[in-house]
């Protein structure tokens, strides 16, 4: 199905549904990314990926920093692989987003740098020409829902992964709902329509984070599955 649902050590809600605010859950949406893009790197260069991921139990381990993609020079020792090779590789995905799974897109964007704004490309403010570009090709590159998922899981998972990791120009409502609703997708779980309507109309009626964790705990249950 998905991952099973733990309580964040950090934030004290569900692991992932605190992110962006807590820098723990943040991270464990960045390895959503993270870890694909690792394994797609070792087939690509048939070498072990240096930059570790800021899994659950690392984290726990070193607090809750997170990582930079691709930070360090050389990969891990003795295999050979420079940040030069994983910025090629990370250019050669971004201009072909429709070969590749957007988890691995999304990672490849992180590796590169918006020449109008320096942030991480895709990832600078609203309004960025460039990141603004990059942002919109997110949504060519390839979505496949899991084993066992109701269709169209897969695909709720990366726009709320995509509004999450760049909340620019999201509405707060919007972003809180995203959130929250993450770790139950992750989970294998997909609000029907009526669902989401509702907790679209709660998060507008200006109840609280608490209020609206509450009810999510609460409609879990029915979640198509």
């Amino acid at each position: 199905m998905g991952e099973p649902l733990r309580r964040c050590t950090a934030c004290g809600g569900w692991e992932y549904g605190g992110a962006p605010s807590c820098a723990r859950c943040a991270a464990l949406v960045d390895d959503i990314v993270e870890d694909a893009w690792r394994e797609f790197l070792t087939r690509m260069l048939g070498t072990r990926p240096g930059v570790q991921g800021a899994g659950a139990g690392e984290l726990d381990a070193r607090g809750a920093g997170g990582h930079v993609p691709g930070a360090g020079s050389t990969g891990a020792a003795g295999d050979g692989r420079t940040a030069g090779d994983e910025r090629a590789v990370a250019e050669m995905v971004a201009e072909e987003p429709d070969r590749h799974d957007w988890r691995v897109f999304d990672a490849a964007l992180d590796r590169l740098t918006c020449d109008d704004c320096g942030d991480r490309l895709g990832r600078g403010l609203a309004g960025c020409p460039g990141c603004d570009l990059a942002h919109g090709f997110r949504y060519a590159a390839i979505e496949t829902d899991r084993s066992g998922v109701p269709p169209g899981n897969e695909h709720a998972i990366r726009v709320n992964v995509s509004v999450v990791r760049r909340p620019h120009g999201i509405s707060a409502p919007e972003l809180l709902g995203r959130s929250l609703f993450l770790p139950f997708l992750l989970a294998g779980a997909l609000p029907t329509t009526r669902q989401a309507q509702r907790m679209s109309a709660l998060l507008k009626s200006g109840v609280t984070r608490e209020e609206v964790a509450a009810l999510v705990d609460a409609v879990s249950a029915e979640f198509s599955r």
